[in-house]
């Protein structure tokens, strides 16, 4: 049995990532407690940072990420020190963090931001790659260079990201549901993206300078820490910006989609060999039913659960994320939630005394609000938790715009945006206000009515 700590570093705070929860945590604290000491405890040498914040509304807001050496949070807050280290242990009794470099650190307060590492298809296969930090982003570039045909599994975020930037490349995208974006998005959504999908892309815009910082100058440290199980923290937004998504064809988009289906078998080349099984050819369109043995040899094949086999260069295994909560649970009773997470209360407080979480890895755990589900999209988009008594008003301009607001006994519920529509901030404050719009019914969409200055 280990005795009780006796830790050379104290402080009142202790911050676990160094990912944008917990950079965003260990800054706010070092604002409003500026003569405490903050402990930022991170496994890698690079911090994601929130720059060029924007408050677009009353809870609308924008924001860059980027990476920063972790020198930079220090320059800005002295009362933060960064501990370049993965975590060992939690005692949760003694209050006390256990991390690999052999340290042993005393906290008043602690908050757990340590996110969540991809939720893999297949563990130890080399063509089978997961993105979730800037190492695998780069790595999953290096491949893409070399590759004629890839296949993309999963239907949320990063899947749809990568499906529309990646050229070059014949992508086979396999989803376990009837339409893409099934999390975020209503089946019409679904369809005016899917025909984006297929459309050429218009030319790159210039993009705005951003300053970024790289692992280069830690490659090996960074390989070391890889090399241990460590991961990096998750991308943010814009985190395909930079770089290069291009394979080894000339083609812009050329997407077959797989619906209703799962992974079932993955060969490799020589075992694909054996079972004298046939795979298929990349289908001529979206609407091709036609079966054409496939004569190219692939280093990797995939057998779905609709009985079609596909060769390719490799998988991309976009199936979601676990909470990375291993490092915290031996010896401590958290309450986890069904996703895995550790469950937060609306002060994102721990079932624990003294211990907070936030990001990918905690599970809200609190009442939900009436009105309000997340802030990506807006309120109750897709009539969550409304029943039947609901109705819907779409506006759709092909290739353009889609708009669908959810209106119950005449009150604005959610709403789904897409496009150049500069809706954001009226439909954010008629789902705040409940404001009650049965006179104007479907006017409400109609285009010739500038409803954002009319409710001004």
């Amino acid at each position: 049995m280990e005795g009780p700590c006796s830790p050379p570093t104290a402080g009142k705070f202790v911050v676990v990532g160094g990912g944008i929860a917990g950079v965003t945590c260990a800054e706010q604290l070092a604002i409003n407690f500026p003569s405490e000491d903050i402990l930022l405890i991170t496994a890698s040498p690079v911090i994601k940072a929130v720059t060029n914040f924007k408050q677009v509304s009353k809870v609308l807001e924008e924001f860059d990420v980027e990476e920063q050496p972790s020198t930079m949070l220090e320059n800005r807050f002295p009362n933060i020190k960064v501990i370049e280290s993965g975590v060992k242990q939690l005692k949760s009794k003694e209050h006390c963090i256990l991390t690999e470099d052999g340290n042993q650190h005393i906290y008043k307060k602690l908050c757990l931001c340590a996110g969540a590492k991809p939720k893999l298809i297949c563990e130890g296969n080399p063509y089978v790659l997961g993105i979730r930090d800037t190492d695998s982003a780069q790595e999953f570039q290096k491949q893409l260079t070399k590759a004629k045909r890839i296949m993309i599994i999963g239907n949320g975020g990063i899947a749809l990201e990568l499906v529309y930037e990646i050229e070059g490349c014949e992508v086979i995208w396999v989803i376990k549901d009837k339409a893409i974006g099934n999390t975020f998005f209503d089946a019409g959504a679904a369809e005016f993206l899917t025909s984006k999908l297929t459309d050429e892309k218009p030319e790159a815009k210039i993009a705005q300078k951003r300053t970024r910082y790289t692992t280069e100058g830690w490659k090996k440290e960074v390989q070391a820490r890889a090399d241990a199980g460590n991961i990096g923290s998750a991308l943010g937004p814009d985190w395909h910006e930079g770089l290069d998504l291009k394979g080894t064809k000339e083609f812009s988009h050329k997407i077959h989609i797989e619906t209703m289906c799962e992974v079932k078998k993955i060969y490799l080349q020589e075992e694909f060999r054996i079972s004298e099984k046939k795979s298929l050819t990349f289908p001529r369109d979206h609407h091709d039913q036609s079966v054409t043995t496939d004569k190219e040899i692939w280093p990797v094949y995939v057998e779905l659960t609709n009985e079609k086999i596909y060769g390719c260069d490799f998988i991309v295994s976009a199936t979601g994320v676990t909470p990375n909560i291993e490092p915290f649970l031996c010896g401590n009773n958290f309450d986890v939630g069904e996703d895995g997470g550790l469950k937060v209360d609306d002060h994102m407080h721990t079932s624990l005394p003294d211990i907070y979480a936030a990001g990918d890895i905690c599970t809200a755990s609190w009442h939900p609000s009436p009105v309000w589900q997340q802030v990506v999209l807006l309120g109750k988009y897709n009539a969550q938790g409304l029943g039947s008594n609901h109705e819907l008003l779409l506006r759709c301009t092909k290739g353009q715009e889609y708009i669908k607001a959810v209106l119950q006994n005449g009150r604005m519920m959610g709403a789904v945006l897409i496009g150049e529509t500069d809706l954001e901030e009226t439909f954010e404050n008629l789902i705040l206000n409940q404001m009650d719009l049965s006179a104007y019914g479907e006017d409400l969409l109609d285009p010739n009515i500038d409803i954002e200055d009319y409710f001004d």
